[in-house]
């Protein structure tokens, strides 16, 4: 599969193209799909840099783009980030926003199935084979580097989502192990599978992890590991 970098010469046409193949796709799943895709496809044609991979926007603006409340701006965000779609680039800190790209290969990678709907000329464009190159081995990385499942909806699901997204091997390492035992107020209880494990997820992680999870929930005020 062709790798469509929307720069230099005929850069317009590869944005359109992009943006056509997640548009069918879209088009092909529930409304809940359909939305998340329209609401992506409005904050990149109207905010994202495709030059630089660049998408830095506060969760206020992108919440009145949107017409929704910043807390389905934190949601939506951390889902598009554990589909792969959306990579933290640079974390926000002290009144800066977070920088996001795309990862475009991840959705046309998943946009391919739907790319006959558009026309067979369509499907041969995207689908054009690159020049042969030489081959990669890519080693085995300790752990399941897997993006973790969001079906469960709790707001430790979305902040696993949003942990995996900003680095896959720390998740896999310690964060994945995790599993919600209960909320209860402001506080987010998590159990360990060993004291060693819990030992060092408090005394390292516990600050990246309560900030993980008010940045899906802004009501979390404490995580507390247990074993």
């Amino acid at each position: 599969m062709q790798t469509l970098r929307p720069v230099g010469r005929g850069a317009s046409a590869r944005k359109y193209d992009i943006i056509t193949a997640l548009g069918a796709y879209a088009l092909a799943q529930g409304k809940h799909d359909q939305r998340r895709v329209l609401r992506l496809l409005t904050l990149m044609t109207a905010r994202y840099n495709w030059a630089r991979d660049e998408l830095a926007v506060g969760q206020r603006e992108i919440a009145r783009l949107w017409s929704v409340d910043e807390r389905t701006v934190k949601r939506e965000m951390a889902l598009l980030r554990a589909r792969g779609w959306l990579v933290v680039k640079r974390q926000g800190a002290r009144g800066r926003v977070t920088e996001h790209g795309l990862d475009l290969e991840r959705m046309l990678q998943d946009t391919e199935a739907y790319w006959a709907a558009v026309g067979p000329d369509f499907e041969l464009r995207m689908g054009a084979a690159e020049p042969e190159t030489s081959k990669v081995v890519l080693m085995p990385v300790k752990g399941d580097v897997r993006a973790p499942d969001l079906s469960a909806g709790t707001e430790w699901a979305l902040a696993q989502a949003v942990l995996h997204g900003e680095d896959a091997g720390l998740y896999a390492s310690w964060i994945a192990g995790l599993e919600r035992v209960e909320r209860a107020g402001g506080r987010l209880t998590l159990r360990a599978p060993s004291r060693f494990h819990g030992a060092y997820v408090q005394t390292h992680l516990e600050r990246r992890l309560l900030a993980a999870c008010r940045e899906v929930d802004g009501d979390v005020t404490e995580v507390r590991i247990i074993t």
